[in-house]
């Protein structure tokens, strides 16, 4: 049996992330319910961190600096501390803790080659990292967001 929150969560999702400030009343239109349980749902998603809403900046169309990717190797006993120190960076706005070859996925993004060598010496000076491998991001191909969209 479907769950009809689930579809009407999943509906409010979808048109949020096409229009980020499409309002309350413009969702309940569309999907065919009252503006107050979009307001509900939505408040709910929100609260349970299943859904936040936030602008999503294109840094190579608005500022100068410096954005990349870093992937970790750390040791196994220190996994939780090596993720509990990377939180604790400026310049990080992703961390993902990862399966595979690496442990860890992060990107950065810092004002200059000056903050970029500062963020690799924090980086070196976290206890149980094994090793780092960085990337320049040269442009992005494909950047919506959408993740559970059919054609996202």
């Amino acid at each position: 049996m479907r769950n009809p929150n689930k579809d009407v969560d999943y509906e409010i999702t979808r048109l949020l992330q096409q229009n980020g400030r499409i309002p309350n009343t413009e969702i309940a239109k569309q999907l065919g319910v009252s503006e107050a349980t979009v307001r509900n749902r939505l408040q709910k998603m929100i609260k349970e961190k299943q859904l936040q809403i936030v602008a999503i900046v294109n840094p190579f169309k608005t500022q100068s600096g410096i954005l990349g990717n870093v992937k970790i190797k750390a040791e196994t006993k220190k996994l939780k501390a090596v993720g509990s120190a990377l939180e604790s960076l400026d310049g990080l706005w992703y961390i993902a803790q990862l399966s595979g070859m690496y442990d860890f996925d992060i990107e950065y993004f810092v004002e200059s080659q000056q903050a970029f060598a500062e963020l690799i010496d924090r980086l070196n000076d976290i206890d149980g990292i094994i090793s780092i491998e960085t990337s320049l991001t040269v442009r992005f191909l494909k950047n919506n967001w959408r993740y559970g969209i059919p054609g996202g």
